[in-house]
């Protein structure tokens, strides 16, 4: 039958050659799913004009000085951000934008391209590793899968190149083709970093026999990595595991959580430092029963054996990670991304077998529940996405604030918006003016941006809160800041406190609750009505000259 030739290709006879035609028709039908999930992606990108992903915000916005070199001159912000954007990442950004293609537009289309070279070697590495093109199909259906599961990829950041660059390595590196491998270093070293130190890991596990190739590729590694680490040292310096344990940013509730008091779930599921990654779609679980049926394939290539090296190499990076917090950057940055690599693989070849299983059985015996349940396996394989409830996640941010952006557009370039509101994280993609301060920008692991951050979130809660106009007046005169954006429900209690993010910032934080508890109106909620510039259903724009005058 077509289903059991397709999927499992008689798996225990024999190694022979497929037809190169078979094999195309499985790639073929890869590339069809990873692009139809691709569409699913960008229906939601191109929902509304002013849509962007949560993450390349941080990447992208400063970007828009590839059209127009007169935004973000001289800004705190876009100047931290350009400094730890790895080079080779904004080079092709700046190369898109040469040829008219916005930043935020090649954000949302590069995701497609990525997917599809991820397919591509994610297929040929299975390939190499288990002789099936049915189980190369279910590897890299279950890989797509578990991408759109997560924001990883369509995110169009640093770690969507991972996906592509690593599978790349892996398939060359067991073809033996030392050059191209030079090549992919270098590019990890240009588009994210951490990678090299996982490539180079696996390269000395393996300890290949060519020391000419391996010593020429741990002296690119080091070379390529030069320029990031110098980038990022105008605002050193990097916190230390000391300073990071006493920061409550990077406790639960922080900015960027990290600590966290429950061990269990601090080693086990923590976003940044627990080792379980969340995969999904669940079959991708299947991977841990390879071990019961490894033994038992004759179409298993001794290349197996890089599935275990990757794991090796990925914990003794995680748990140097932990040891040398924020050195190595955060741990799951060095399992997260190949387990799911390693697990879609395994996952792949561990159904395969069991298919193979179930339509052996049904042909020998004509039992209804075999094929039912091969058929029910196939199925669940291939709709689960659909049926999910979350699939797409693309993280993308929708902003119904165009009257406020178009407002801004207007204005001078180098106009300074300050404000509490999570719009802030919007203002500089969809305006293209530089803030004051935003939650998605106040990343605290460099002290001289983050120091300066912190000051002026501080300042800022003490200005907009305080019963005295002074405090306002002086941080509108000693940061430049043009405009003030208020929301609604700037001046209630709750507005602070659904932004646990703030509680980093004391004494801040608790005057400007305590104030607003006792019902002590703050002097800025006086002008709302003589100083506003625009209204909206949510906002009110400040004009700073006119808090000025008063």
């Amino acid at each position: 039958m077509f289903l059991s030739k397709f999927f499992t290709d008689s798996i225990t006879q024999p190694k022979k050659q497929r037809p190169w035609g078979w094999i195309s028709l499985h790639l073929i039908l890869s590339l069809g799913f990873s692009l139809f999930y691709s569409i699913l992606g960008l229906q939601r990108a191109f929902k509304t004009e002013y849509v962007a992903q949560d993450d390349a915000r941080e990447y992208v916005f400063w970007m828009q000085q590839f059209i127009d070199p007169e935004l973000f001159q001289h800004d705190l912000i876009a100047d931290y951000f350009q400094s730890i954007t790895p080079w080779g990442y904004a080079t092709l950004y700046k190369l898109m934008a040469n040829f008219g293609i916005n930043p935020l537009l090649c954000s949302k289309i590069l995701p497609v391209f990525l997917g599809l070279i991820t397919t591509i070697y994610c297929f040929r590495l299975s390939l190499e590793i288990f002789t099936v093109p049915g189980s190369a199909f279910i590897t890299t259906l279950l890989l797509n899968q578990s991408l759109w599961f997560q924001s990883d990829l369509v995110s169009a950041t640093p770690r969507s190149f991972i996906y592509p660059l690593m599978l790349a390595f892996l398939y060359y590196l067991i073809r033996g083709d030392w050059r191209i491998n030079c090549l992919i270093i270098i590019l990890a070293g240009l588009f994210y970093p951490p990678l090299v130190f996982i490539c180079i890991g696996i390269l000395l596990i393996r300890l290949p026999d060519n020391y000419f190739w391996l010593f020429t590729i741990l002296g690119l590694a080091f070379l390529v990595m030069l320029p990031y680490l110098f980038a990022s040292s105008k605002f050193a310096p990097v916190v230390t595991g000391t300073q990071a344990w006493i920061m409550p940013e990077l406790w639960t509730e922080g900015r960027h959580p990290f600590f966290d008091s429950n061990l269990a779930r601090f080693w086990l599921i923590g976003q940044h430092s627990g080792i379980l990654p969340p995969l999904m779609p669940p079959l991708i679980w299947m991977g841990l029963f390879f071990p019961l049926v490894r033994g038992k394939l004759e179409k298993l290539t001794v290349q197996v054996k890089i599935l275990p090296q990757i794991i090796i190499v990925s914990l003794t990076l995680f748990f140097a990670a932990h040891a040398l917090l924020l050195k190595l950057f955060f741990p799951t940055r060095y399992t997260v991304h190949t387990f799911r690599i390693v697990m879609a693989i395994a996952a792949g070849i561990t159904l395969t077998v069991i298919l193979d299983w179930l339509f052996q059985a049904y042909q020998q015996k004509r039992r209804l529940w075999q094929i039912t349940l091969a058929v029910s396996l196939i199925t669940f394989l291939l709709l689960y996405p659909n049926f999910s409830g979350r699939f797409p996640t693309t993280d993308y941010r929708q902003s119904t604030a165009s009257a406020l952006y178009k407002f801004l557009q207007q204005q001078p370039k180098d106009t300074l918006v300050a404000t509490l509101s999570d719009e802030a994280d919007n203002i500089p993609t969809f305006a293209q003016r530089p803030i004051l301060v935003g939650r998605e920008y106040a990343l605290p692991f460099h002290l001289g941006y983050y120091s300066q951050i912190r000051q002026r979130i501080i300042d800022l809660l003490h200005a907009q809160y305080s019963q005295d106009l002074t405090p306002a007046k002086q941080l509108i005169q000693k940061y430049g800041v043009d405009f003030w954006l208020i929301e609604s429900t700037s001046f209630q209690v709750d507005y602070l406190i659904i932004k646990p993010w703030l509680k980093s910032f004391q004494p801040g934080f608790n005057e400007a609750v305590n104030n607003l508890s006792q019902n002590k109106i703050p002097a800025l909620a006086t002008l709302t009505k003589h100083c506003s510039v625009l209204e909206t259903e949510n906002f009110i724009l400040l004009k700073a000259d006119c808090i000025l005058e008063e």
